[in-house]
């Protein structure tokens, strides 16, 4: 039906359309690709005020270096400046966020979403509510207990807010998911013998995979560019990425080298990419399962 309807349409709409895709793509990738592209190269070329010519073909950069590219802004910001630190506490904070997250909330969606009680209604109202809240009225409230308990400044601090953040959006994704499978399988399974915690393992979570792998993504993607909880609640040494690109923005600027900071948000953003490429078929099954019920 879709080829057929292409062929229908008139050839004028036709390269209206794949020509409004076509720019909409390079105006939306051309940012990311622009800043990777002047990561390599040096300040002068790439905020050259002169022509932007500079940043293309590295005129600063070749007088500076003997060579149109150079690593100098990653060697600064990686090297230097450690931003493998950061990185590596990025890598924890996600990883347990996600893993956290998604064990309480496959556990806690198929119990709402099997219970035939009036309370669990409520609870994913309040949920709700809660997911609505400002992030920053919420890391407020956890600021005197963190202080009065001596772990300010840890990574279990950002970890325990960011799961309290993110665990009503779980609830409710994983929820929804649970609710297009149907009981049958439940039912089969224990009637075949599996208890109760065996069916929901070994039948009902294969089923719904899709769903868990989309929530953990969009869980990775809450911790992973989180700046208000992990800027407030982590110490100078204990920063992730994005924070840590913050201070770059701050203090790098001064010294007149802001191409560490470039460095590092291409060091941050690339993975997120590649995250995507690789889960894109489980993302858009996820999706899809969750759309429809039954």
């Amino acid at each position: 039906m879709s080829e057929t309807a292409t062929h229908k349409r008139p050839l004028p709409l036709n390269i209206f359309i794949y020509g409004f895709i076509v720019i909409w793509v390079i105006l939306a990738a051309f940012p990311f690709f622009w800043t990777v592209w002047g990561s390599f190269k040096v300040e002068p070329d790439f905020f050259s005020r002169e022509s932007w010519w500079n940043a293309i073909f590295g005129t600063y950069t070749v007088r500076q270096t003997g060579s149109p590219f150079t690593g100098d802004g990653y060697h600064g910001a990686w090297v230097t400046r450690e931003f493998w630190k950061a990185a590596l506490n990025t890598g924890i904070v996600t990883i347990c966020v996600t893993v956290i997250s998604l064990t309480l909330g496959t556990l806690g969606g198929y119990a709402l979403a099997r219970s035939g009680q009036r309370y669990a209604f409520w609870i994913l109202i309040a949920a709700l509510v809660f997911r609505a809240m400002p992030h920053i009225t919420l890391v407020s409230g956890y600021l005197l207990p963190f202080f009065q308990l001596n772990i300010w400044g840890v990574l279990p601090t950002s970890i325990i807010v960011l799961v309290a953040i993110n665990q009503p959006f779980t609830l409710w994704m994983l929820h929804s998911f649970f609710l297009s499978i149907p009981k049958d399988l439940d039912e089969s399974a224990m009637v075949d013998g599996c208890t109760r915690f065996q069916a929901f393992r070994m039948v009902i979570i294969p089923v719904m995979w899709p769903g868990v792998v989309t929530t953990g993504l969009f869980s990775f993607l809450l911790a992973y560019n989180d700046f208000a909880v992990t800027s407030m609640l982590l110490s100078a040494d204990n920063q992730t990425m994005v924070p840590k690109i913050s201070s770059f923005l701050g203090s790098v600027q001064e010294q007149g080298n802001v191409m560490f900071a470039v460095a590092a948000v291409v060091s941050a953003t690339v993975p997120l990419f590649v995250l995507v490429l690789f889960f894109q078929r489980q993302i858009v099954s996820g999706l899809t399962a969750g759309a429809v019920k039954g």
